[in-house]
């Protein structure tokens, strides 16, 4: 049975070494500053929050969300910044019980719509396929200082 809950003091040594996986997966590189920032953040709960994945005892999940507001409709949205389960555990329904959770915790702060970014070529677009809509033709893009 999967048990989740809000992040707190005493799961840092077990939540970093989940965040560094879902880095090495993406073959992102993070300094350990940002892993220090990132943590802060999910703790107060202010600007972003943060929920753990257990299963027997032991932490097998994380996930990272944020709240704002919408321009066009009454309540805000959640976004779905960060997913990731220990590959140890994959499907057997820790990323969908994460899911279920975070929409359920977005719902009870205000901010009903929950959405995500994943990469095309996914594995994990079997699971969003079946508990989200996929809105295809939107085209994800991030700015540049640089290039301008």
């Amino acid at each position: 049975m999967v048990e989740i809950s809000l992040l707190t003091e005493s799961d840092r040594a077990s939540w970093e070494v989940l965040a560094r996986g879902h880095h090495a997966h993406f073959e992102a590189e993070v300094g350990d500053d940002s892993y220090e920032q990132a943590w802060q953040r999910v703790l107060e709960g202010v600007q972003a929050r943060g929920i753990a994945a257990w299963v027997d005892g032991k932490m097998v999940g994380i996930a990272h969300y944020v709240f704002h507001a919408s321009v066009w409709r009454a309540g805000g949205r959640c976004y779905l910044a960060d997913l990731y389960v220990d590959p140890e555990v994959r499907r057997r329904g820790v990323a969908t019980a994460m899911i279920k959770w975070v929409a359920w915790d977005a719902e009870a702060h205000g901010f009903p719509r929950l959405y995500w970014n994943t990469l095309e070529d996914a594995p994990a677009r079997a699971l969003y396929d079946k508990v989200a809509d996929f809105h295809q033709g939107l085209i994800h893009y991030s700015y540049r200082r640089d290039r301008i």
